[in-house]
C-alpha cells in the first residue's frame, strides 16, 4: 500500500495529460503532490522537500543551455536556407506516385537530422508531400506516415535534437558518443524502412507520373496556408526558399556540424559552429541580409526554447528528484532486477519502463526526464564492471529512452505526438481523412521499436558495428554474486 502511494503522483500525472490538462501545468501539480506525500512518508520538513526539488532541477542547468542553443539553431537552420536545401536534394530528382512516400521518407529524415525537431519538420514537409502525393497519385495514408518516421528519425539521433541532448545528459553520456554508438543501427532501420515503403507502394500498383514541386505552394489553399503560418510561420520562408531555390552549398552547415561530431567536439562548439556557419553561408546565398534578421532568429529559437522545453524540463527534474528522494520507483526496479537474469535484460526492463511512462504521460520529454535518472541508477545500482562497461549500458539506456520515446508517440493513440502529426495533416490537407490506422504504414517507428527490444535482448546487436553492449563477465549483475 505505502508503494502505491509513493507512485501515485506518477499516476495523477498521467492522468492529468489524458484528460487534455498541459504537461507543464500536470508536472508542477505532480511536484507538490509528490513533496506531500513525501513530508507523510519520509517525515521531512516542507522546506528540505522543496530544497531536493531545486537541486533536481539545477541537474539541468546545463542540459537548458544547451536546448536554447539546439533551438536557436534549428530556428537557422529553418529560415537561412539549410532546411530548403536538405529538401531540395532529395525532390529534384523527381517523384512519382510509387516514389512519394519514399523520397517523403529521405527528406523528413535529412532534414530533421539537419534541425534536430520532428514535430518543425513535419511541419516542414507535410504540406510538400501531401499535395505533391495528390498531384502524382500516390498514397496519402503512407506519404503522411513516412513524413512522420523520418520526422522522428533525426529527433531520434540529430545531434542539435532536444530529447537526443536530453535523453544522453541524464545518462551522463556525451552526445557525440550516443550518436556514433546507435548511428550504424539507425541507418538500417532507415535502409529497411524505405525498402518497404517503395515495395508496398509497389504493390498498390501507383502511377509512375512526375510532378513538379516548385507548384507545390501556389497550389495551396489560404486556408492551409493560415494554418502554416499560425502553426510554424518559418515554414513559409521554408516553402518559398523551395521554390525559388537555394544554393545546395547551404546544406554545408549540416555536413560541418555531423563531421564535428564525428570527431567527437563537445556538443555547445558543434551547435554555436553550426550557427555561425548558417549565418555565413546564408550571407553568401542571400538568405540572411542584415544583422536584424541574425538576432531575430536567435531570439525566437531561445524564446521558442524557453517558454516550454527548459520549463517543463525544470519542473520535471524536480518531480523526479522527490520521486527518488522517497524511492517511489524502488519497488519496480527491485522486480526488474529479480527477473532480470543477464545484464542485458536489465537493460531491456530499463527499456519497458520507459515505454510505460511514455505512454502513461503523453510526451516524451517528460518521460525522459521523469525516468532518466532512475535508469541510471538502477544500472550503477545494480551492476558490476569497469566504468567504460557501465557508461556503455548508460548510453543504451539514452537510446531506449529516447528511440522509444520518440518513436511510440506516433504510434500510441493517445499520446501528444500522435494528435500533433494528425491534426496538422488534416488542417493542411482536407481532402483526406486521416485516421489512427494510417499511422501503421509507419514503418520506421515499428522498426525501430520492436527491433531495438530484440536486439538488445537476445545479443544480436553485437552484430551490427558500435553497437553491440558489453556481456558476462565483463559486466554483471550483483545479486549472482
Amino acid at each position: 500500500m505505502l508503494a502505491f502511494l509513493k507512485f501515485s503522483p506518477v499516476i495523477l500525472l498521467a492522468a492529468m495529460v489524458v484528460n487534455g490538462v498541459d504537461i507543464l501545468i500536470s508536472a508542477s501539480v505532480g511536484l507538490f503532490v509528490a513533496a506531500f506525500i513525501c513530508k507523510f512518508t519520509e517525515k521531512m520538513k516542507f522546506a528540505d522537500i522543496m530544497n531536493e526539488a531545486v537541486e533536481g532541477a539545477k541537474e539541468a542547468t546545463l542540459l537548458a543551455f544547451i536546448l536554447m542553443l539546439a533551438y536557436a539553431l534549428a530556428e537557422i537552420f529553418m529560415s537561412t536556407g539549410v532546411g530548403a536545401a536538405a529538401i531540395s536534394l532529395f525532390i529534384n530528382f523527381g517523384v512519382t506516385g510509387k516514389t512519394v512516400a519514399v523520397v517523403a521518407f529521405l527528406t523528413t529524415c535529412a532534414l530533421s537530422v539537419s534541425t534536430g525537431t520532428s514535430w518543425g519538420t513535419f511541419a516542414a514537409c507535410i504540406p510538400i508531400f501531401i499535395w505533391l502525393c495528390n498531384v502524382v497519385g500516390g498514397n496519402p495514408a503512407m506519404t503522411f506516415a513516412a513524413a512522420v518516421g523520418g520526422s522522428a528519425f533525426g529527433d531520434n539521433i540529430g545531434l542539435i535534437s532536444d530529447t537526443t541532448i536530453l535523453s544522453s545528459g541524464l545518462q551522463g553520456v556525451k552526445v557525440v558518443d550516443r550518436v556514433r554508438a546507435q548511428g550504424p543501427w539507425s541507418v538500417l532501420c532507415v535502409i529497411a524502412s524505405a525498402i518497404l515503403f517503395y515495395v508496398v507502394s509497389v504493390s498498390m500498383g501507383l502511377p509512375e507520373t512526375s510532378g513538379d514541386p516548385s507548384q507545390i505552394l501556389s497550389s495551396m489553399s489560404q486556408e492551409t496556408i493560415k494554418v502554416i503560418e499560425e502553426e510554424r510561420p518559418s515554414v513559409l520562408t521554408l516553402l518559398a526558399q523551395v521554390r525559388d531555390g537555394v544554393p545546395l552549398y547551404m546544406i554545408i552547415p549540416v555536413i560541418i556540424v555531423i563531421t564535428m561530431a564525428i570527431m567527437r567536439v563537445d556538443t555547445i562548439t558543434c551547435l554555436s559552429t553550426g550557427i555561425v556557419c548558417a549565418i555565413a553561408f546564408g550571407y553568401s546565398a542571400g538568405t540572411v541580409t542584415s544583422l536584424k534578421d541574425v538576432i531575430r532568429l536567435v531570439q525566437s529559437g531561445f524564446e521558442s526554447a524557453g517558454s516550454w522545453a527548459v520549463i517543463m524540463l525544470f519542473w520535471a527534474m524536480g518531480f523526479g528528484a522527490v520521486m527518488r528522494r522517497m524511492d517511489a520507483f524502488g519497488p519496480l526496479a527491485k522486480f526488474f532486477v529479480r527477473i532480470s537474469r543477464r545484464v542485458r535484460h536489465l537493460v531491456v526492463c530499463n527499456g519497458l519502463l520507459c515505454l510505460i511512462i511514455n505512454a502513461a504521460v503523453n510526451e516524451e520529454m517528460s518521460q525522459m526526464a521523469t525516468v532518466g535518472p532512475v535508469l541510471k541508477d538502477i544500472i550503477n545500482d545494480n551492476v558490476e564492471g569497469s566504468e567504460e562497461d557501465k557508461y556503455k549500458l548508460r548510453n543504451r539506456n539514452a537510446l531506449f529512452s529516447d528511440a522509444v520515446g520518440v518513436h511510440s508517440a506516433a504510434l500510441i493513440p493517445w499520446h501528444t505526438g500522435v494528435a500533433y502529426y494528425m491534426g496538422l495533416a488534416a488542417a493542411v490537407y482536407p481532402l483526406y481523412h486521416f485516421t489512427i490506422g494510417d499511422l501503421y504504414y509507419n514503418f520506421m517507428g515499428i522498426i525501430c521499436v520492436v527491433s531495438i527490444y530484440i536486439l538488445t535482448f537476445t545479443g544480436w546487436d553485437r552484430f551490427i558495428p558500435l553497437f553491440g553492449l558489453p556481456t558476462e563477465p565483463a559486466v554483471r549483475l550483483k545479486k549472482a554474486n
